[in-house]
């Protein structure tokens, strides 16, 4: 019920340890041993006070008991903040349990910590179920592998394996490393790591991850990255991270608190002095007043209810393979207004194939083919990637490239045999001729003009074309086609659904394509031919007419987009570490079918956390009037405030069942 956070993780609420020298069984179970032994004093020492002839002192000694049982945790972690000036809801308590013994009331004092502490061990339970959530990935890494070794399989712990051992994997074994498959196909369920729900076939050179599950068959697998590095690992790492990230709400309820801990004692203090000094009661019921004060106004409910549920919403999406890198990036996906996608491998599936190699001037296709894949073979861009395997497919012979420019947005530039190369769209050519106060191509010769007219028609067939020049000639124009991304319709209107008001695409290719794959998609507002930075003025532009805005691309080509949005979401985190790293949120499968989950997640969790917030309020300012008033004995009180506080962290756990 503090906000004490010795490890740094959202709600996690930390009263001090036992003595070392107690059995290890005492130490992991010190919280119930407590509050079963705080409840057991306060029930003897209630029903002794109740015999008659029964000496006062038996009663007193097992009260005192209960005090010291009940009253451990919280003095644990209070008395060291005081001598620091930290003031927060365990000194309230100490001091309304002190006060009471003061007036004589050791059984409402007793019952007071006994409560108290019983309401600590019920949220640290609940709130041990979230964290465990979370932990449970860990326990998805086998902590030893069968690596092979001199022709023979020999058992070493996982950490000890370097890249380029290979592991072999029974069926029915879970993935010891992330690797490449060199030999065996098999289903693969990673559905703990990307939450895809359907087991993936996989053979010789797929990639697969730490923690899945081998179904069918032997693999042997290439290890690609160390145990500490490995996709499971990093997720591990941030989620630690994200959890130990405030969100806004957490944030206001902290400096809330901190002024209104303090102001409460103050009035406290005013409600013992006044009343007697007026003469409107005695001494010994305005402090009993006070201490009612002390115990209403406490704001346990309100410090555990944002990062109750923080933690909750986290862990959820990390169960169901969506990384959330902190409260306030759950908080923010449950105000998006305006979501902006990427087309190439978000909308579609970013795996372009060679439709059309036209040659022009005199050039053979092949050796347009050729000197392009040449040239692109250097870049990873998906573009580039379908003309290096067009080419790899035709058997040719690719020659050497010197070096490697990208032209951000526009297209590349290099060395094929001596000569420079470059490819791009038509606005790359035109702005590059423009630069060398040269004619456009739109003002040159007949070449040109066929140029023109080829690329227009494949164009017009919402193909994307790629312009290849040699020297100072036109080689030719290569053709490309994407699809878009199956279910992803629907996807999009699941968003529609939850509340999103417009759905953008921004994109560098030319509008014809764009405009074919944004009506496939169910898209009407289409951004074309624009440049990284040109994607950037846009979502801030979205961001000044919506308000909070998330950008979905792949973590890459749209990082300053990505950076600028409300909300980063970047697909495919279990592949790519520039995805984890750079976005606020990550969909760990290459795909969108998590994306509806993740928002309505995030609306989930901020309605839980306005929730919280009303109900912590609403009985703080409900007791504080009954206890000035004395409409409201102290057990009652702490009932009511202890129950508000359960109520909260149950209401936030809700998120742990959230399904979309």
């Amino acid at each position: 019920m503090t906000q004490n956070k010795e490890h740094k993780t959202e709600g996690e609420y930390n009263h001090g340890s036992a003595p070392s020298f107690l059995p290890h069984w005492i130490q992991e179970r010190r919280m119930l041993i407590l509050v079963i032994l705080a409840g057991l004093f306060f029930l003897i020492g209630w029903v002794g006070e109740s015999f008659p002839g029964m000496p006062a002192q038996v009663a007193l000694s097992f009260f005192i008991l209960a005090y010291l049982a009940g009253g451990y945790d919280i003095s644990v972690h209070a008395v060291p903040g005081l001598f620091k000036g930290h003031f927060d809801t365990d000194v309230l308590m100490l001091a309304a349990a002190g006060g009471a013994a003061l007036l004589g009331e050791w059984a409402e004092g007793a019952f007071l910590l006994f409560l108290f502490s019983l309401g600590h061990a019920g949220e640290h339970y609940a709130l041990d179920r979230a964290r465990n959530a979370v932990n449970a990935l860990g326990n998805l890494m086998p902590k030893t592998a069968r690596v092979r070794r001199k022709g023979q399989i020999v058992e070493a712990p996982v950490e000890n394996l370097q890249i380029g051992d290979v592991a072999v994997v029974r069926p029915g074994d879970r993935l010891p490393v992330d690797g490449k498959i060199i030999a065996g196909r098999s289903a693969i369920d990673q559905s703990a790591i990307t939450g895809e729900s359907a087991p993936l076939e996989k053979s010789a050179g797929d990639e697969v991850f730490a923690g899945s599950v081998n179904q069918d068959a032997a693999l042997e697998i290439e290890v690609t990255k160390l145990s500490k590095d490995n996709t499971l690992s990093r997720v591990m790492k941030l989620v630690a991270e994200a959890q130990s990230q405030q969100s806004h709400t957490q944030r206001f309820t902290q400096r809330f608190t901190a002024v209104f801990v303090p102001v409460i004692l103050i009035g406290a203090a005013l409600v013992i002095a006044v009343p007697p000094l007026i003469g409107w009661m005695p001494v010994q019921q305005s402090f009993y007043r006070a201490m009612l004060l002390l115990v209403a106004a406490s704001p346990c409910a309100l410090a555990l209810g944002t990062p109750a549920a923080t933690l909750a919403g986290i862990a959820q999406a990390a169960r169901n393979g969506v990384l959330i890198k902190g409260g306030v990036h759950l908080e923010n996906l449950g105000a998006l207004k305006v979501m902006a996608f990427d087309k190439t491998g978000t909308l579609t599936k970013g795996k372009f194939s060679l439709t059309d190699a036209i040659s022009l001037n005199g050039h053979a296709r092949d050796d347009l083919l050729r000197t392009a894949a040449a040239v692109e073979q250097q870049s990873s861009h998906p573009l580039a990637l379908a003309v290096t395997s067009a080419a790899q497919g035709e058997g040719l012979i690719l020659p050497l490239a010197d070096g490697l420019e990208n032209i951000a947005g526009r297209g590349v530039r290099s060395k094929v045999d001596g000569q420079l190369v470059e490819i791009g769209s038509l606005k790359f050519f035109d702005d590059t001729v423009k630069a060398n106060s040269l004619s456009s191509i739109s003002e040159q010769s007949e070449q040109s003009d066929r140029l023109l007219n080829i690329v227009k028609g494949l164009e017009a067939d919402d193909k994307t074309t790629m312009i290849v020049k040699q020297g100072d000639q036109f080689m030719g124009v290569l053709a490309l086609a994407d699809t878009p991304r199956a279910g992803v319709r629907g996807v999009l209107q699941k968003l529609y659904a939850l509340g999103i008001q417009k759905l953008v695409m921004l994109t560098g290719d030319n509008d014809d394509a764009a405009q074919k794959i944004g009506g496939a998609v169910g898209v009407s507002d289409v951004r074309s031919e624009l440049l990284p930075e040109q994607k950037l003025d846009a979502v801030q532009d979205l961001q000044k007419t919506y308000g909070n805005i998330a950008m979905i691309g792949d973590g890459v080509n749209d990082a300053p987009a990505l950076a600028t949005a409300t909300v980063g979401i970047a697909m495919g985190g279990a592949g790519t570490a520039v995805a984890l790293e750079i976005a606020n949120v990550a969909l760990m499968a290459d795909d969108l079918s998590k994306l509806p989950f993740a928002v309505g997640l995030g609306r989930a969790g901020r309605a839980i956390i306005k929730q919280n917030l009303a109900i912590s309020l609403g009985v703080i300012g409900l007791l504080i009037v009954t206890s000035v008033l004395g409409l409201a004995q102290l057990s009652a009180t702490v009932i009511v405030h202890e129950g508000s506080t359960l109520v909260v962290v149950l209401n936030a756990l809700r998120l742990l069942r959230y399904r979309a």
